[in-house]
């Protein structure tokens, strides 16, 4: 029982970490923009297909994973300079409307650019599982963990400790604020998409040698991440992090001890009862309007 319970949990922390690593990117978004990207999704797509199609082409592996993340990052830029600013004004709901519209584009690029195949990358540190009280953990599964730690420290220490970092800070604050004492929050806001669209090719780059990669896998995956960041509080790094993780053990709980077939809807029965109960999320702080 006991090797059989830390199998789920083993898995639940892995695909759970990815779940966090795609809430940070929307995370990052809303805090500058106050933008819901529904296009997340693709940047995981982007860096996982982008890899495995210059590995092919011969590029070494660690070279091809850092062309895929400047890549999806050049993606987001101009996601941003010519969807989000040529929209800036419209309705928040017009502006999440752009971005399901630049995912539907990005994903039938890939299709023709690509294929609708499913492929896989090499593991980055082999397939020998290693053994713990009965269960098998995959060496991918501690690099996952591993990038995420690093991932959380980089961040906090990027938003506390650079020029850059506190104009973002600032900029999701009070973006008139921000503005009045000479930060361009247009350029930050760029800056937040370019981020966002770097944590999720690199969630997909991660996630590649497990789950395999295809033009729709960022459907599914950006949908999990924004429940991980909703379960969390949306806006909430840290929070994006914590829901991810919960949805992740959730859902292999649930594989495992009930059935597969629900595996994808806990995520989303969560997040119902995360809105009934905790309408900022667990970890996410109520917004307090002065009139």
């Amino acid at each position: 029982m006991l090797a059989e319970f830390l199998q789920f949990l083993f898995s639940g922390l892995t695909v759970g970490a990815i779940y966090g690593l795609i809430g940070l990117g929307f995370a990052v978004i809303y805090n500058a923009s106050h933008v819901i990207n529904f296009a997340q999704g693709e940047f995981v797509m982007i860096g996982g297909m982008a890899t495995v199609f210059l590995m092919k082409a011969g590029v070494p592996m660690p070279l091809a994973i850092l062309i895929a993340i400047a890549g999806a990052a050049a993606v987001g830029w101009v996601l941003a300079r010519f969807g989000i600013e040529t929209a800036r004004g419209s309705t928040v709901v017009g502006l999440i409307i752009i971005t399901i519209g630049a995912s539907i584009l990005l994903r039938g690029l890939a299709q023709v650019i690509w294929d609708r195949n499913f492929h896989a990358l090499p593991a980055f540190a082999g397939d020998t599982p290693i053994q713990i009280l009965g269960a098998a953990l995959l060496p991918q599964s501690l690099i996952i963990g591993t990038a995420l730690v690093l991932t959380m420290l980089g961040l906090r220490l990027f938003f506390e400790h650079t020029r850059i970092g506190k104009a973002m800070q600032a900029t999701a604050i009070d973006p008139l604020a921000a503005q009045l004492v000479g930060i361009d929050t247009r350029r930050i806001v760029r800056l937040s998409f370019v981020l966002s669209a770097a944590l999720g090719a690199m969630a997909g780059v991660l996630v590649a040698p497990i789950t395999m990669t295809y033009a729709n896998v960022g459907v599914m995956l950006g949908l999990k991440g924004f429940a991980a960041t909703i379960v969390g509080g949306l806006g909430n790094p840290l929070g994006a992090i914590a829901g991810g993780l919960i949805v992740g053990i959730a859902e292999a709980m649930t594989a495992g001890y009930l059935t597969s077939a629900y595996k994808d809807a806990v995520a989303f029965i969560i997040i119902l009862f995360v809105l009934l109960f905790m309408p900022n999320g667990l970890f996410g702080r109520a917004e307090v309007t002065k009139v």
